[in-house]
């Protein structure tokens, strides 16, 4: 029994996971669905700090004792959580006693020798924060729920050569109808995209001002993120969903609609306008222009000449 305040060690195989939560051992050490109600322990007993080397995605209402990055989040209604390996998950204290749903573990290993071990990596709500966690309607916790028990009733089924593509099948269609609820949830939400839509064209005008572009270089992803207090991919899916384009292709255009004012108003060379906009080499900004434009720098000013 571990010591309160004692950190655990991370959490390496699904076996071991099953152990700390006193659950018998799993039907398969590679995949698992776990029950909220089957769990009834103290969480301060196994300690709050847990790093999975595996897929964990949890479906789960009336659960108030969750922690990811740096914030606590309650879970009240059908709310699912997606969490690729090594990330790291801070429990609080207290019990899972009114928790329902389940939480479905996956390792990398029982992929293998499926395409679904490079396409699983495609989903950005892997990397999502916990605040952009996937709400549900009840149709759609429904929906997802007999999805998980078909997983959990073919991993406990007698295996036969059938069994790993079938979970695997099931997994899937678990991804994609995550997508798709996704997709539902930017659009029911249009009042407050729409108004994250208004700040992002505000926020890029501030940060690829000329001022901005020269002292501080090109904007990132993740520093035009933290100005939403989002996750990169949680932004970058939400502006997918409404304007086809993601964070990095914003910036991009951006950065070129401010280098042909510059290419047709000023007599600055294509070096200097490449340095003015943050580009550490011009070599860089002249394959970017050409692959957003068909044409060199140069070709663009001679246009205008």
């Amino acid at each position: 029994m571990m010591k309160k305040n004692q950190q655990t060690p991370a959490v390496l195989s699904i076996s071991k996971v099953h152990q700390l939560l006193n659950l018998k051992k799993p039907s398969n050490p590679l995949v698992s669905v776990i029950n909220f109600a089957d769990i009834n322990i103290d969480l301060e007993e196994i300690g709050n700090i847990l790093t999975y080397n595996f897929y964990y995605i949890s479906l789960i209402k009336n659960c108030d004792g969750f922690k990811y990055g740096q914030q606590h989040y309650d879970f009240d209604e059908g709310t699912m959580v997606f969490i690729a390996p090594n990330q790291v998950i801070k429990v609080q204290e207290g019990r899972y006693t009114n928790a329902e749903g389940c939480m479905l573990l996956i390792h990398p290993d029982f992929f293998k020798g499926n395409p679904i071990l490079t396409t699983i990596k495609n989903y950005g709500f892997f990397s999502y924060a916990a605040n952009e966690a996937l709400h549900l309607s009840a149709q759609e916790e429904e929906f997802m729920i007999g999805i998980l028990k078909n997983i959990d009733k073919e991993i406990k089924s007698n295996i036969d050569r059938f069994t790993q593509d079938l979970i695997i099948s099931h997994i899937d269609l678990l991804l994609k109808y995550s997508e798709r609820f996704y997709s539902r949830q930017f659009i029911t939400r249009k009042i407050v995209s729409n108004d994250i839509l208004i700040k992002f064209e505000h926020v890029l005008d501030n940060l690829i001002s000329e001022d901005n572009l020269s002292a501080n270089g090109i904007p990132t992803v993740q520093q035009v993120a933290s100005e939403f207090n989002m996750s990169p991919n949680y932004l970058s899916d939400l502006l997918r969903s409404y304007t086809g384009l993601s964070t990095l292709q914003h910036i991009q255009n951006r950065v070129i609609e401010k280098s042909k004012e510059l290419l047709s108003t000023t007599s600055l060379s294509v070096n200097e306008i490449a340095f003015s906009l943050g580009f550490e080499h011009s070599q860089s900004f002249h394959r970017l222009f050409k692959s957003k434009t068909n044409q060199s720098p140069q070709e663009f000013r001679e246009r205008f000449n």
